[in-house]
């Protein structure tokens, strides 16, 4: 892990963004239901994140569900130089369960819904959000191909899925994106960010900030934080941001003070010191 990091990351060819982006799933109701409490403050903070330099953006169809992508062009659009990642393949029930499901003519209904919510033509970025037991792989990645071969979509990632499963998928068309919960307290996937890094992928980690909490390494968060007049979750966005060149953290909140504070931790650089007790 290196302390010297690019600013940017280039998605596929021809997108490039600042590594540190935003999510969109809190920008709905109570338990991703419905809309939020107050449209006027999610629309600010989308607002303020693009003042601040967040020039990515990830959401999904599934949060709301359709909310947060309404959202998102009735404040943004047409996004000049913001690029919108949606996914597809994880619904969201009124009771609040989530269900996978990619079959593959689901995947092309969802992603044209895709489209219309957020006023594009193209999609940069068009996640499988979940692979599903009784759909092989291939099948939901061929029908994302053919919407790519289409126009509706420019690049594909995927989320939740190990180094078999995006070899799979790279089989069958490019990948540009793996989307995985990971933190500096949670590595299950530590294989798949140094495979990503070694073959050009984005990694996009989920639920970076842990919900605040971050179990044994809360106490090295400390105190790695006040040694650079920190926040612990700052400091965890920046071991995330000098883990690897291609890691873009997304962290996501209601608030633009939360905002400001996670957008401030692209510029905390930490020491060989600070990574060792982050270790």
């Amino acid at each position: 892990m290196g302390t010297d990091q690019p600013e940017t990351f280039g998605i596929g060819d021809g997108i490039s963004v600042n590594r540190l982006g935003y999510g969109a799933m809190r920008i709905t109701g109570d338990d991703i239901i419905g809309k939020p409490d107050d449209t006027e403050q999610a629309r600010a903070v989308l607002n303020r994140a693009v003042e601040l330099g967040v020039d990515f953006i990830d959401t999904a169809d599934s949060y709301g569900p359709g909310v947060s992508e309404r959202l998102i062009r009735e404040t943004l659009a047409p996004y000049d130089d913001v690029t919108v990642a949606t996914k597809g393949g994880l619904m969201r029930r009124p009771d609040g369960e989530w269900v996978r499901n990619a079959d593959p003519d689901y995947l092309k209904n969802a992603c044209l819904c895709s489209v219309d919510r957020l006023g594009v033509g193209t999609i940069d970025l068009y996640q499988l959000h979940r692979v599903e037991d009784c759909v092989p792989l291939e099948d939901s990645l061929h029908a994302l191909a053919e919407l790519k071969d289409e126009g509706y979509v420019r690049h594909i990632g995927l989320s939740e899925v190990g180094v078999e499963e995006i070899e799979r998928a790279r089989d069958v068309v490019d990948i540009a994106t793996v989307q995985n919960r990971y933190n500096v307290a949670d590595r299950e996937h530590d294989d798949v960010v140094d495979y990503s890094e070694r073959h050009g992928i984005g990694f996009m980690p989920w639920f970076p900030l842990g919900a605040g909490s971050f179990g044994s390494k809360d106490e090295a968060l400390e105190r790695v934080a006040n040694r650079r007049d920190a926040t612990p979750r700052q400091v965890a966005l920046a071991w995330l941001l000098q883990r690897s060149p291609v890691m873009l953290p997304i962290p996501g909140t209601s608030s633009i003070e939360h905002l400001e504070e996670n957008v401030a931790a692209g510029s905390i650089e930490l020491t060989d010191e600070d990574l060792e007790a982050l270790r």
